[in-house]
């Protein structure tokens, strides 16, 4: 029954705003680590290899990338709620293993449990906006979905950088993430509708035929090679996390080594998912204007030569928070636009699989961005390993740039009584 259920951002307006608190909860999640998590384990643990300290971001990307890619196609069988219940459901073990951690593994494996909650938890927050906001309004209901998630990061992570300098570090990790994990999933159980009903009136407007993303190994060989608009996006949002997982896991170790406090490091940690959040506020409605090519490829531009000044000014606080700024407003333009593209490809009922596939391989670019951060930092320096991530990223703006932007007729987004 789809006669009392309605497409848009005003009809839906209680549930869409309950999603988008509850993304700034997941995003917060990820906050709590980014100002202190890489510091406390050469400070705490004793760590010395850039590449070992780095291990939970290959943990956590591994995790999250895989879960993304299994949610969407569990999606369409057990209900978007359900998953969103059992990505908190999961988070829960979270500040017991970082709270009770003798080693530096139970920090890693907890950051597999993030990244599983965060694959769960943020993707069906993604997805259900997407359904609540129908065709029109897609573009700004992703912007408002990631300026909450990222926000929440922001704000997270300069709590912590500014608590860490009074308490312990890891006491302010793990209690912060035990509040998160409680208000999240009884948000999720009391409060939360399935967005069904909605995915079922939009696919009235595309008709009953079955679409090529109509199975799991459809939607990956479809998203990741064969429709040119699709693969752009995938090999974009790859390297677009190669950034952020330099940013969360390498650019602190930087900016402590040559010499900036611990609340300098919390201030370039937040600022830049503040601009992210606070800027995709509009990147996401301008995107539906103007079209979603020339956002990803000028923001990807912008993140090339913010790392470039991160090097450029060799780990000084004035150019590092420049930096954080530019990548931030970088970052903006790319990330919800990016998602809104990869929604436009795909019929209403495949949805949840296509994107599932689009951010198995963004998130992907945790693990990589990590391995090239860590080994490059430990076989050369910092430095270089940042050069590296600023030309793929570049190179990856380029391939944005000569890809033909012409969605199939069928796919196109359609008005929906």
């Amino acid at each position: 029954m789809t006669g009392s259920v309605g497409l848009g951002l005003r009809v839906n307006a209680r549930q869409f705003a309950l999603l988008v608190a509850l993304n700034a909860l997941v995003g917060g999640m990820v906050g709590l680590e980014r100002s202190v998590l890489p510091l406390v384990g050469k400070q705490d643990f004793g760590l010395s290899s850039t590449s070992a300290i780095l291990t939970f971001v290959v943990a956590f990307g591994a995790a999250k990338a895989v879960t993304n890619l299994a949610s969407g196609g569990l999606a369409e069988r057990v209900g978007r709620k359900r998953l969103l219940v059992l990505g908190w459901l999961v988070a829960l073990p979270v500040p017991l293993l970082i709270g009770l951690a003798p080693s530096w593994w139970f920090i890693v494996a907890a950051n597999l449990l993030l990244g599983v909650n965060q694959g769960l938890a943020w993707s069906m927050t993604v997805v259900m906006k997407i359904d609540l906001a129908g065709p029109r309004r897609r573009g700004l209901a992703l912007g408002l979905n990631e300026a909450a998630g990222y926000l929440g990061v922001a704000a997270t992570a300069f709590l912590t950088g500014a608590l860490a300098a009074s308490y312990a570090p890891l006491t302010v990790v793990w209690v912060g993430a035990a509040l998160l994990v409680l208000a999240g999933l009884s948000i999720s159980v009391f409060a939360v509708r399935d967005t069904g009903p909605q995915v079922a009136l939009e696919q009235l407007a595309h008709g009953a035929d079955r679409s090529e993303h109509a199975t799991l190994g459809g939607a990956f060989a479809q998203a990741s090679l064969r429709d040119p608009i699709l693969r752009a996006c995938s090999q974009a949002g790859l390297v677009s996390n190669l950034n952020d997982a330099l940013a969360w896991g390498l650019a602190p170790l930087y900016l402590a080594a040559h010499g900036a406090s611990v609340r300098e490091i919390a201030v370039v940690a937040a600022a830049y998912p503040v601009v992210w959040g606070a800027g995709q506020l509009a990147t996401g409605w301008l995107s539906d204007h103007t079209g979603r090519k020339p956002l990803i490829t000028v923001g990807m531009i912008f993140q090339a030569g913010a790392l470039g000044l991160l090097v450029a000014g060799d780990g000084a606080f004035p150019p590092s928070l420049a930096a954080a700024l530019l990548l931030g407003a970088g970052t903006a333009m790319v990330y919800p636009t990016l998602i809104a593209a990869v929604s436009d490809a795909s019929q209403p009922r495949d949805r949840a699989r296509v994107v599932g596939v689009y951010r198995f391989w963004r998130d992907f670019g945790f693990v990589l961005g990590a391995l090239i951060a860590g080994i490059g930092a430990d076989a050369t320096s910092a430095q270089t390993a940042i050069l590296i991530v600023a030309l793929l990223t570049g190179a990856s703006a380029m391939f944005v740039a000569v890809t033909s932007w012409q969605p199939s007729t069928a796919l196109r987004p359609a008005a929906v009584p």
